[in-house]
């Protein structure tokens, strides 16, 4: 009885360890490509079978609770601002001098025509907090040796994912290739990170494909431009005057 139990704790201890291991390598990947904060310029590009466009932006982010994007290209779509703060998202329009919030009902509708939502804008911390996560096997992906992590929403969780299955590299913490499952174990799309440079001394993915399931031809592509970690930010900087005034 006494060894049974031995056994039994030892399997327990076990199970916690690999959760925490995977929660952190998780977190590590997620904070590799964002830092403590940071500056990055990129350049969207949606593909559709009939056309492609682009989009070109600034973005600013301080941890995991605070970002800003600016529309920066097309003219017709130049000066848009998107904040997030905790799990609030606004939208200035220039244009017809409004600043919007988006109400929860909006957060699966898609961001500025892509293949993104507004979801994936706002709660991309969610993936560290708001799931366990397991490890289920080593993969090799472009000829790096990666972790396969499973993740499952915590109970009463706000998220819209049921399951996410993650590659993520044992040399660098790279999150390679990600798919998005719904409640039933249905397949919604999959991002496909590649092209590792190293910008501002880090080396990171520097290209983003979304490719959802379901729409054949359909993909939007995430290009990092510049990079600067670490960069001087406060809290005080994601506001709705600075929104108005930031070019």
């Amino acid at each position: 009885m006494k060894k049974a139990i031995i056994m039994l704790t030892l399997c327990l201890a076990g199970f916690t360890l690999q959760a925490q291991d995977a929660t952190e390598i998780v977190r590590e990947a997620y904070e590799k490509v964002n830092g403590s904060s940071s500056y990055i310029e990129m350049r969207m590009e949606i593909v559709r079978p009939e056309w492609t466009r682009n989009i070109s932006m600034k973005t600013w982010a301080l941890g995991m609770k605070y970002s800003m994007v600016y529309i920066t290209a097309p003219a017709q779509e130049k000066g848009q601002v998107f904040m997030k703060r905790d799990n609030e998202m606004w939208n200035w329009q220039p244009k017809i001098n409004r600043m919007i919030k988006l109400p929860p009902s909006m957060m699966m509708q898609s961001w500025m025509g892509s293949d993104f939502t507004n979801d994936d804008l706002i709660n991309q911390a969610s993936i560290v907090h708001d799931y366990t996560h397991k490890i289920l096997s080593t993969e090799i992906h472009e000829g790096f040796e990666c972790w396969k992590i499973e993740f499952i929403p915590k109970p009463d969780a706000p998220v819209v994912w049921g399951k996410i299955v993650s590659l993520i590299s044992k040399d660098g913490k790279h999150m390679f290739k990600t798919e998005f499952f719904d409640e039933d174990d249905y397949l919604v799309k999959t991002e496909i990170a590649t092209d590792v440079k190293t910008m501002d001394g880090q080396e990171i993915t520097t290209r983003f494909e979304t490719i959802p399931e379901d729409k054949e031809g359909h993909k939007t592509i995430m290009i990092m431009l510049e990079a600067d970690f670490d960069y001087d930010l406060t809290e005080d900087f994601f506001s709705q005057m600075k929104m108005k005034r930031i070019r």
